[in-house]
């Protein structure tokens, strides 16, 4: 027991020193730096009856719509993760199969006729509002003593930055270098007893680019 608290405290303090030494996004984007225009539903959550015994599992999913207004189409290679405070990290689609997304695309379908789950967008997101496209992204439940949550999407803009490591060597002795992307944060707390999933409400705090 020690020494899995003593893991998370290493793990912990290494997570804040990359934090703190990391840059933050440009004021001022470079001329051929590019970030395409977001807006997203809060996290909701779903349930269905799956596997040979129909048990009950509960997913979390947003939808986010991305519009890209550079003057050229760009690359789209996303990495989505939630992160709860007890230190879990999910990557989207774990464990979600496609019924899990036809449920959510028939509950949408009024408001997002053309919703599509991330794992079947292209690589590429055309320019222009009429290419704009409406993205399912989900993950599984999470630990249950959470009490907040975030959500970081990656490859919604080309920016980057390289960094030392804290803590991590080369073999001449020098820091190894970490590569970050320009990430989308969105930052929620959750209220109600979190051991009854379907009464647990979410308070939205706020969002950010960091460079992750």
């Amino acid at each position: 027991m020690r020494g899995l608290v003593y893991s998370i405290v290493v793990v912990g303090g290494i997570m804040a020193c990359v934090c703190l030494a990391a840059p933050e996004p440009a004021i001022v984007p470079g001329p051929r730096d590019w970030t395409v225009d977001v807006t997203f539903e809060h996290p909701q959550q779903i349930t269905l009856q799956l596997g040979s015994h129909n048990r009950p599992r509960r997913f979390w999913y947003t939808i986010v719509t991305l519009t890209n207004n550079a003057k050229r189409d760009v690359d789209f290679y996303p990495r989505c993760e939630l992160m709860t405070d007890t230190f879990q990290i999910i990557p989207a689609g774990k464990g979600a199969s496609p019924e899990v997304f036809d449920r959510i695309k028939r509950r949408h379908q009024s408001k997002y006729p053309f919703l599509e789950p991330l794992e079947k967008v292209g690589n590429k997101i055309l320019q222009g509002r009429d290419n704009a496209r409406d993205i399912a992204i989900i993950w599984p439940d999470f630990d249950v003593r959470a009490k907040n949550m975030k959500i970081f999407m990656t490859g919604l803009s080309n920016e980057t930055a390289v960094i030392d490591h804290p803590v991590a060597k080369d073999k001449t002795g020098k820091p190894l270098k970490v590569y970050l992307r320009k990430t989308l944060e969105l930052n929620y707390t959750l209220r109600g007893d979190t051991r009854f999933r379907s009464h647990i409400k979410l308070n939205y705090k706020d969002k950010r680019w960091v460079m992750r």
